[in-house]
């Protein structure tokens, strides 16, 4: 018995299936991000976030490829010799033409975003391009409180950039449990997950939800750095609160993937600041996560394999059962 005889038929349902379930993310994450130690729910999150929308962006994708090889031109590229049958012709075209609209709108997001981002970056980086600066720390002389882990390139370092009105708003020991957070993103390249949890959100609206959730998580994971490096907990949530209200009204061109002072909600921070250290590595949330990134992941490999089989039957390489 061949595999194509132990497959079902229709790849649609398969192929629609991964497009919902990131909706049942933003609740899981939160769970996560509140009752998981920081460093791993950070991971975890962002990577089931990049999962799932790498999920969407291969079943939009697949779901374009039946009505395009319907063309006679790319009939004959693929070497078809028989109509591809995916499902019900009026099913099958009303499944792509909402993908069709779902890609073009996240490639315009994405592409008017991501360059906005990178303007950002490159102005931010000027800024402080010819201010002194020891030990990657950078003061700009500015009334309005602001302080955020600026990332590097190849031929930039990273930087911590402080105005001096933030470090008029702390007191010495709180500027250096500020000082230890914003180091702690540049150790954990914390930007990264940022920059990956918004490129996530990009492709799906309900996993634009879990940016807050990432942030969050980004966060709280500094704190904890920044906790154990001033040995109290209580200064660096004081820091912490102090820092946020001082950051009102304060600057908001830089890159969104650049943590600042102020980041995700910051009574919540205080919080779990001032309770023990978290220690748990395990939730039951965290296990349903995992469950419904392979649930969507089988979906999406199952969908896609169905649709390789019709091709393949199409093109006559596999006899059509």
């Amino acid at each position: 018995m061949t595999l194509s005889a132990l497959l079902p038929t229709a790849p649609l349902p398969f192929l629609l299936l991964p497009l919902a379930l990131p909706w049942g993310l933003p609740p899981l994450a939160r769970r996560v991000a509140e009752r998981v130690r920081p460093d791993i729910a950070l991971w975890t999150v962002t990577s089931a976030a990049a999962a799932l929308a790498l999920g969407v962006l291969a079943c939009l994708g697949a779901l374009l490829l039946p009505p395009a090889l319907a063309l006679p031109p790319l009939a004959h590229l693929a070497e078809l010799v028989r109509p591809l049958e995916t499902g019900p012709r009026a099913l099958v075209l009303g499944a792509a033409a909402p993908a069709a609209g779902a890609l073009a709108v996240t490639a315009a997001v994405a592409v008017r975003r991501a360059l906005a981002e990178v303007r950002r970056f490159r102005a931010a980086h000027e800024d402080v391009a010819g201010l002194p600066q020891a030990g990657g720390l950078c003061v700009v002389d500015d009334p309005r409180a602001d302080a955020y882990a600026l990332p590097g390139t190849r031929r930039r370092a990273d930087r911590i950039v402080v105005t001096t009105g933030m470090l008029r708003a702390l007191s010495a020991p709180e500027r250096e449990a500020l000082l230890a957070h914003e180091r702690a993103h540049l150790a954990g390249r914390h930007h990264l997950f940022l920059a990956v949890g918004r490129l996530a959100g990009w492709c799906h609206p309900a996993l634009g939800g879990v940016v807050r959730q990432v942030s969050y998580a980004a966060e709280r994971a500094a704190d904890e750095a920044a906790a154990r490096a001033a040995g109290d907990r209580g200064l660096t949530a004081r820091a912490v609160g102090r820092a946020a209200l001082a950051t009102t009204g304060g600057r908001t061109d830089r890159p969104s993937f650049a943590p600042g002072a102020a980041g995700g909600p910051v009574p919540a921070r205080v919080r779990a600041l001032m309770s023990r250290a978290p220690t748990r590595r395990m939730a039951p949330a965290l296990l349903v996560m995992a469950l419904l990134c392979g649930v969507a992941g089988g979906s999406a490999t199952t969908g896609l394999t169905l649709l390789h089989r019709d091709v393949e039957i199409a093109q006559g390489d596999v006899a059509e059962l």
